[in-house]
């Protein structure tokens, strides 16, 4: 449960009631251009209309922004692109916090500046980028009821120039990234946040969210004079070529090639062949004592093109499916109402394929290539959405999986929300030690629903799943299947409390959760019977320098094992996040300590879970900055004897040495230790695996889409008497 910076995906839930000051674009079909210097200079921002209305949105819920944090938004619009000018005062100019760091890791310990755009104008999804004051960005995808996707890389250029008395930013967000329907589209919005941690960590909008609401998304502020622009640019073809050069050693050269096309405003085309990933930044390390699958964020550009279209659970849709393509095609159609994908992808052999049971996920090697499909289609109403879509694994001679299956979202009113996914698959691919094979059809089905509500007195969720044994989804992340399950979540808003420390917010809750088998008459399960059940009392703080803290105990009961006894775990569960220094950019932690399982044994002993993180960013001389990340994590259950029946820990440290906006070096280092002790009663042998992982990597960016980097790694897996080691160079020219 530990609380990430997503401040939006929060703010998704408490979306305002209120009416945002309209922001206008002026066209800028004028000579000289602007340029993106960060100066506000040109003429053309003289006469430029001005949004200024801003109110807090942390840690005072709908006050005026302060005089003294003033900010001046104007908006340009040309038949490329959209050129924002920000000023932004601050009478405590010195004390501004931000410094070069790696892209998407702007957060609230530093000033920034973020604008968020619908250009749909459906209130479904916005596009995001946040500029701090040395000029890094963040930018991604805010989809309703979603976490944000930092995975899209927009080609946005921007510059900031520090003044005595604040700062001024000029963005440029070329239209050709901007997805929007052909005709009949409703206005654009949009919606402007400013971050000032030096000044009680004030976060500013420009639109009145309150507490109280259901999207945020709905409340964005309408972007007047777009009409014209948005004619004129429609029927304008973008085409975007990369290939990109890999020179690895012990292998020969690898070409590789990604095509972006827009043929109008409505149609995305992408393509890509033999792309390489081998420098996307690996998962942290997570320990944990189940069984069951823990799903990991998508980090490739070419899987989050179509992510407001799809907008899917990970259950129907689950990216990661796809371990390593040769090639892949994608389209995507957006109009005023409805949106629609379809992709396919050639999967080479070498990755896993999970698989849900009732007590453990499955893990199956892939050793054959397949062929994964996808298409999705959405219509928009006025209240919410309707979708449909269909999926398929092709294993070849070996069989398929095939789903097919329909979802809905709607605003009930009143801030209540409600959220449903059915579906049905037939698969004919099973697995054995030799990989996938030929077997008898089996068909299941799945059915997921939620309903929210949220009120300025309470935060409520309830989530109901039922997944039949038979139900097979290799396209989607489904890590249990022969269940069913409820979660209920009522939390009780409280307002401010005094702790010694003033808390903006605090919540008293209660999580429930209960899992039971569903019946099979091919494999002897019998229905009913009880999985897990908790009982999570417990309360939330949210205070001064973005900390939260939170505490519950857990009424845990758990079954490990079909047939095996129910055990009881209770513990106490707790966590906090703070950003107490302008060179902490996080420090934070998690624990679990009380009786927990150890589920290969069967048996109940004292152990825990802990987690720590510590994430911090220097400013050096000459103008270079660095950033330290450090991660550790440990589950462990005694035997009984007072020593660990066995031991999962995970270890990380990331360094980031920024030598310019254009230049960095990065160093990771990252271990993995799974140790278990012999236990004869329980029938198990001791067993240890160690995995490690060093690597070192230069990029210098010339520009958005062309790159290069050199990159050294050593890798020990299952073997530890081998280290692989690899020297790599990289090369993307886009054209």
């Amino acid at each position: 449960m530990f609380v990430p910076f997503v401040t939006f995906a929060a703010a998704a839930l408490f979306g305002g009631t209120l009416h945002a000051q309209s922001l206008t674009a002026t066209p800028n079909g004028a000579t000289p251009a602007v340029i993106i210097d960060g100066a506000l200079g040109e003429w053309q921002w003289t006469d430029a209309p001005a949004l200024e209305h801003f109110l807090e949105y942390e840690p005072s819920n709908g006050v005026k922004a302060p005089d003294h944090l003033r900010t001046s938004v104007k908006l340009l619009v040309d038949e490329h692109a959209l050129v924002f000018g920000i000023r932004a005062w601050d009478n405590q100019a010195a004390r501004m916090q931000g410094s070069l760091g790696r892209r998407d890791k702007v957060g609230t310990d530093q000033d920034f500046i973020g604008i968020w755009i619908d250009p749909t104008g459906q209130g479904q999804s916005a596009q995001f980028v946040r500029v701090n004051i040395a000029g890094v960005l963040t930018d991604g995808i805010s989809r309703r009821n979603a976490d944000d996707d930092l995975g899209p890389d927009y080609p946005i250029d921007a510059a900031v120039k520090v003044l005595p008395d604040g700062y001024s930013m000029e963005v440029r967000w070329p239209l050709s990234s901007l997805r929007f329907p052909y005709r009949d589209g409703k206005p654009w919005r949009v919606m402007i946040e400013r971050s000032v941690p030096h000044d009680g960590s004030r976060l500013l909008l420009s639109v009145p969210l309150k507490t109280g609401g259901s999207n945020y998304m709905a409340d964005m502020a309408p972007i007047a004079g777009m009409d014209r622009t948005v004619a004129a640019v429609r029927d304008r073809r973008f085409v975007d070529v990369r290939p990109e050069l890999t020179v690895r050693s012990g292998k020969g050269p690898s070409l590789g090639v990604e095509v972006n096309a827009r043929p109008r405003a409505d149609w995305v085309l992408n393509a890509t062949l033999n792309p390489d990933f081998s420098q996307v930044e690996i998962d942290e390390p997570v320990s944990g004592a189940s069984r069951i699958a823990l799903s990991l964020p998508e980090k490739r550009g070419f899987f989050l093109e179509s992510a407001d279209v799809l907008g899917l659970p990970l259950a129907p849709f689950y990216s990661r499916t796809v371990a390593d393509p040769a090639w892949g095609l994608r389209a995507t159609w957006r109009s005023a109402g409805a949106d629609a994908t379809a992709m396919s992808l050639r999967d080479r052999e070498g990755g896993v394929v999970l698989r849900g049971g009732t007590y453990e996920t499955a893990a199956h090697v892939q050793r054959h290539e397949t062929l994964a499909s996808f298409t999705r289609m959405r219509w928009h109403q006025d209240s919410g959405v309707v979708g449909a879509f269909a999926s398929m694994r092709d294993y070849g001679a070996a069989g398929s999986n095939v789903v097919a299956g329909m979802d809905g979202q709607r605003d009930l009113g009143s801030g209540n929300q409600a959220a449903w996914v059915a579906m049905h698959s037939r698969t004919t691919a099973g697995f054995s030690d030799a990989g996938a094979t030929l077997a008898p059809a089996r068909r299941g089905s799945y059915l997921w629903t939620q309903f929210k509500h949220n009120s300025d007195d309470w935060i409520n969720d309830l989530e109901l799943q039922a997944i039949s044994p038979g139900f097979v989804n290799d396209n989607g992340f489904v890590p249990q299947a022969g269940i069913a399950e409820a979660k209920l979540n009522l939390a009780k808003r409280l307002g401010e409390h005094d702790i010694g420390i003033k808390m903006y917010e605090s919540e008293a809750y209660v999580r429930l959760h209960k899992v039971v088998t569903l019946s099979h008459a091919v494999n002897g399960q019998r229905g009913g019977e009880t999985i897990s059940s908790a009982i999570h009392p417990g309360v939330w703080m949210f205070g001064p320098r973005q900390t939260r803290l939170w505490a519950e105990y857990g009424f845990d009961r758990l079954r490990g094992k079909r047939d095996g006894k129910v055990h009881d775990i209770p513990a106490l569960h707790a966590g906090f996040e703070t950003k107490p220094v302008a060179w902490i950019s996080q420090v934070g932690g998690e624990m679990v300590l009380g009786r927990r399982l150890d589920v290969e044994a069967d048996r109940v002993g004292h152990g825990g879970e802990l987690l720590g993180i510590l994430k911090l960013r220097f400013a050096l001389p000459f103008g270079w900055a660095t950033e330290l990340d450090h991660r550790l994590s440990r589950t462990w259950v005694d035997a009984g004897d007072g020593r660990a029946a066995f031991a999962d820990t995970g270890w990380r440290w990331l360094a980031m040495l920024h030598f310019s906006p254009r230049d960095s070096l990065r160093l990771l280092a990252q271990n993995m230790a799974y140790a278990r002790r012999l236990d004869a009663s329980a029938g198990i042998d001791a067993y240890a695996d160690r995995q490690l992982h060093r690597s070192l990597l230069y990029r210098h960016l010339w520009q958005h889409g062309r790159s290069m980097s050199l990159a050294w790694s050593a890798d020990r897996t299952r073997n530890p008497d081998v280290l692989d080691k690899t020297l790599t160079f990289k090369l993307q020219w886009e054209m």
